[in-house]
């Protein structure tokens, strides 16, 4: 762990050859000891082990969920530009926006993951994976009313009535929600939309993964190691 935590991987049980020695320092056990995920620990690093061990705060989740927007943000940017510049909506780039969203979260909380941490994790992703159909969508449309706008010769002869315009909360309001439920309403394509789905899914599955976070055990104090015969 970045904590300063080390990764116990390997069991040593006592009687085995090198048993009585502590994973973290290699020195001999004497007198009472601790098992660290099942490895075996010398009673000055296991306590050494739990002063370092970070706790959960509402504070370390506060960092967490406004670096994870953060990372968001720049997932949504990027799969955004990428389907603009090359004409592709390509929902790999979903598992670029998964791991950054991820990894943001974990860097804003130092190294504390759990359920919390997983849930924001797996809606920032989501949200900037669904809401970039938005401005994908939007962009050619723009374009061409732009053109429009530019080839079309003004009549002074002729007036027009005005047309009616829905008001920007509205509108933002509707684009937020049809953002939002684009992966599903992609489904009158069916092949194509599962897909996107799918990789979707993975996506969130690797923001899910990386905010899990990493739980040491810690038994003990417990008495003497049997010495190896």
């Amino acid at each position: 762990m970045s904590t300063g935590v080390p990764q116990f991987t390997t069991a040593e049980y006592a009687g085995q050859p090198g048993g009585t020695a502590c994973k973290c320092c290699g020195r001999a056990i004497s007198g009472a000891y601790y098992r660290v995920n099942d490895v075996l620990t010398c009673t000055s690093c296991a306590l050494r082990l739990k002063g370092q061990m970070l706790k959960d705060s509402h504070a370390s989740f506060g960092r967490g969920v406004l670096f994870g927007v953060g990372g968001a943000i720049v997932g949504f940017a990027i799969y955004v530009v990428f389907a603009l510049i090359t004409g592709l909506v390509a929902g790999i780039v979903s598992l670029a926006v998964g791991y950054l969203v991820g990894k943001a979260v974990v860097k804003g909380s130092r190294g504390i993951g759990g359920r919390r941490y997983q849930v924001a994790a797996v809606l920032l992703t989501y949200m900037a994976v669904s809401l970039s159909a938005v401005p994908i969508a939007v962009s050619p449309y723009m374009k061409q009313r732009s053109a429009q706008q530019h080839a079309q010769v003004t009549d002074a002869a002729t007036v027009e009535a005005p047309k009616p315009k829905m008001r920007p909360a509205r509108a933002l309001g509707m684009l937020t929600v049809l953002g939002l439920t684009s992966p599903f309403l992609a489904l009158s394509n069916p092949p194509q939309a599962i897909i996107g789905l799918i990789i979707l899914f993975v996506g969130l599955r690797i923001a899910w993964r990386i905010t899990a976070g990493k739980p040491v055990k810690m038994v003990g104090p417990i008495g003497e190691p049997a010495t190896p015969g």
